[in-house]
């Protein structure tokens, strides 16, 4: 390929990027938010996460796409840059997802280290900040780093708004050459390359914090059985 060519492709994964980034930042987001609510007191509020969860998990992230670059100038009289439509449709959707996350790993944790914290004298937040959180986000990480894989992919979407990311370069470079199977191939191997340094960052994350919280596996000791097969 020609350096102008290879500068497209460049300006593609710049703008996938800060897609991914975006999105992630506001999925993270709206996971913690609609996570937490999901385990709330109280009935109402966790029957509105529960609505936002099942909605955004049951509909298509291509057709929200649609609704918020081409729907919603039609509703409302603005018109947001595809940049932003991209990162509100991509965090919200995904973020129902990560909502689960929190959901699932806040009730593994121990009953009796809340029933603790109350006799302790702690308030809701209290508890979920010092007690709740500290022993779940570790767990959270291996299935966040799924997500993020999957955020990822997902960016390829916005090139049906015309937006230059990676995907859309890339089609553009293979029309210029008339080569598909090369310029394509180009275009997996970076994804790949973006997903594989993605999955090793949080693998690290995922052993600080779990070193943090004291839950750095211990190394295995090998202890000799007793002489004569034990006690008789």
């Amino acid at each position: 390929m020609t350096s102008g060519l290879w500068h497209l492709v460049l300006s593609g994964v710049w703008t996938t990027l800060q897609l991914l980034v975006l999105g992630a930042l506001l999925a993270t987001a709206v996971s913690f938010i609609v996570g937490m609510a999901r385990t709330h007191r109280l009935w109402i509020v966790r029957f509105a996460a529960g609505v936002y969860t099942e909605v955004f998990r049951g509909t298509s992230t291509l057709i929200m796409i649609f609704w918020v670059f081409f729907v919603l100038p039609l509703a409302f009289g603005w018109q947001l840059v595809p940049m932003w439509a991209g990162t509100l449709a991509l965090g919200l959707t995904y973020g129902a997802y990560g909502a689960e996350i929190v959901r699932g790993a806040l009730n593994s944790v121990d009953p009796a280290q809340c029933e603790g914290g109350i006799a302790l004298g702690f308030t809701p937040w209290q508890r979920m900040r010092k007690i709740l959180l500290p022993q779940a986000v570790p767990e959270m990480i291996p299935s966040f780093c799924n997500l993020l894989v999957e955020l990822l992919k997902g960016t390829a979407l916005v090139s049906v708004m015309g937006m230059g990311d990676l995907a859309f370069s890339g089609n553009l470079v293979r029309l210029a050459l008339q080569e598909s199977a090369e310029i394509y191939a180009y275009i997996l191997l970076i994804y790949f390359v973006i997903a594989f340094l993605l999955t090793r960052m949080m693998r690290l994350l995922e052993h600080r914090l779990k070193a943090r919280a004291g839950k750095t596996p211990r190394p295995h000791v090998l202890v000799p059985e007793p002489v004569g097969g034990g006690l008789s």
